[in-house]
């Protein structure tokens, strides 16, 4: 499926990761997609799933995860990935292809509002539930995908200040730039939206889910394979790089010297294999119930 076949109803936040975001996180996709991945390669390992299984992997991004569960179902089962942002799913179908994974599929779709039928035995996300416009209506709408009984797990980061790799870096910026104002484009809620776990479970149980569990996962993430790189990678993605985006001119007028201040704060987790710093996240389970 193509960009111009998607089906998906457009919104500003769906406007908004494929015409800004999108370029963005394809520049930075080995830091995303590898850099990142302690927090679902965790979970992953432990999950048990059935052979034969129908998943969907929502917010998949580059598909490197609905490819892992494509895997663990075998090929009696059926993995569907949905982002919307089609220029990430490419790289996930020639991933599939030369895998030879047939039991496979990547669509473009805001899962938020796709009329999903209940037919899956089990979802995952890994970052993608944080950015929902309406997360309510987004739980509620995987509830409908799902067969009565099945799981879905998915993973969202804890409190900024339990994440220094982006706290830091914005705290940074905000020395020289100013915050941006409540008319700045976003990409939805944000990253820290879910951390609550009083919220997202009070969501979840408006949504119709049971059995809710919250497991913490703190490990380390590389953010860059040199400080030059970690810099670049804060000043274009995250709450530092909203801070600068917003910023317009006068970011890029200031540009040189937030690099220097942000390359001193960095130093210091500048190891041999690049910029590792600590992070911590909730890996969130929860069951849609028996009919």
């Amino acid at each position: 499926m193509t960009q111009q076949e998607m089906t998906q109803t457009t919104t500003p936040y769906v406007e908004f990761w494929n015409d800004t975001l999108a370029e963005k996180f394809e520049r930075f996709r080995d830091i995303l997609m590898n850099g990142l991945s302690y927090h679902s390669r965790i979970p992953l390992e432990k999950l048990n799933i059935e052979p034969g299984a129908r998943i969907l992997d929502v917010g998949c991004g580059w598909g490197d995860t609905a490819i892992q569960l494509a895997r663990k179902t075998g090929p009696d089962g059926f993995v569907l990935g949905m982002d919307c942002v089609d220029t990430f799913l490419e790289r996930g179908r020639r991933e599939a292809e030369v895998s030879g994974l047939d039991n496979l599929h990547f669509q473009a779709e805001d899962v938020e509002r796709y009329p999903f039928e209940p037919e899956f035995d089990f979802c995952f996300s890994r970052f993608g539930m944080m950015f929902f416009e309406n997360p309510v209506a987004a739980m509620r709408n995987i509830h409908r995908a799902l067969k009565p009984g099945s799981e879905l797990m998915f993973i969202v980061w804890r409190r900024i200040e339990d994440n220094p790799w982006l706290g830091l870096p914005k705290q940074v910026v905000l020395d020289y730039l100013e915050p941006p104002g409540e008319e700045a484009c976003t990409c939805g809620p944000g990253p820290f939206s879910m951390a609550n776990t009083e919220v997202v479970g009070k969501q979840l149980e408006i949504a119709g889910f049971t059995d809710l569990d919250f497991e913490r996962i703190d490990g380390p993430v590389t953010v860059g394979d040199s400080l030059e790189n970690a810099v670049r990678f804060q000043l274009a993605i995250g709450p530092a790089g909203e801070v600068f985006r917003e910023a317009g001119d006068e970011g890029e007028r200031r540009r040189g010297e937030i690099e220097q201040a942000m390359q001193r704060a960095l130093a210091p987790y500048h190891q041999p294999e690049g910029v590792v710093m600590p992070s911590s996240s909730w890996c969130i389970t929860a069951r849609a119930p028996q009919a």
